[in-house]
């Protein structure tokens, strides 16, 4: 049985865009979020659509942001830990971040190179995340085929990447609410 208080931590039940322009409801701040955008440019137009929905919410809900591109998913756990140790050991305005979002596709091959890539970007970027608290929205896509990632990245239909940024920021009112910060904040 859900409480009260469990209602808004919910994930949506649909993911499209119209669902989307409900997913705001608790996602107001005091100080509008600063959220880093690392995306792994492997396939262009997966990309450009993940990205296009994430930039789309954070607009929405009123953020600043900023793209960085890394060449491939094995990158952003590299790229994530730079981020975050930038922000910690330089103590720079520029490179303070209030939550990050991830995005990328995995497309399965014909050799364990997909096994070897999924496993290990999702396993880094969650090492980096808990090592360093940080609110982060994972919207690397690890799927069958190029129809799936379609699918899944088109705003008009599944939206992961506005649904990755919606992550980020319902993690940073977590974290707020337990009075955590990144060690780079």
């Amino acid at each position: 049985m859900k409480k009260p208080s469990d209602q808004n931590l919910s994930p949506s039940t649909k993911a499209n865009s119209s669902a989307l322009s409900g997913a705001l409801s608790g996602l107001s701040f005091d100080t509008p979020p600063h959220v880093l955008i690392l995306e792994a440019r492997f396939y262009d137009e997966i990309n450009d659509l993940l990205l296009a929905g994430a930039q789309k919410f954070l607009e929405d809900a009123g953020c600043s942001y900023e793209v960085i591109t890394v060449p491939g998913a094995l990158e952003l756990p590299s790229a994530l830990n730079f981020a975050a140790t930038a922000a910690f050991t330089l103590e720079h305005d520029e490179f303070a971040y209030d939550a990050y979002v991830v995005l990328g596709c995995v497309i399965r091959g014909e050799t364990t190179h997909y096994e070897l890539v999924s496993e290990n970007c999702v396993r880094g970027i969650m090492d980096v995340s808990l090592g360093q608290n940080l609110a982060v929205g994972n919207g690397v896509l690890t799927v069958e085929n190029v129809e799936q990632a379609m699918e899944r990245a088109d705003p008009e239909r599944l939206n992961k990447g506005a649904g990755a940024a919606e992550a980020a920021l319902r993690m940073l009112k977590i974290a707020q609410k337990f009075g955590v910060s990144s060690w780079g904040m």
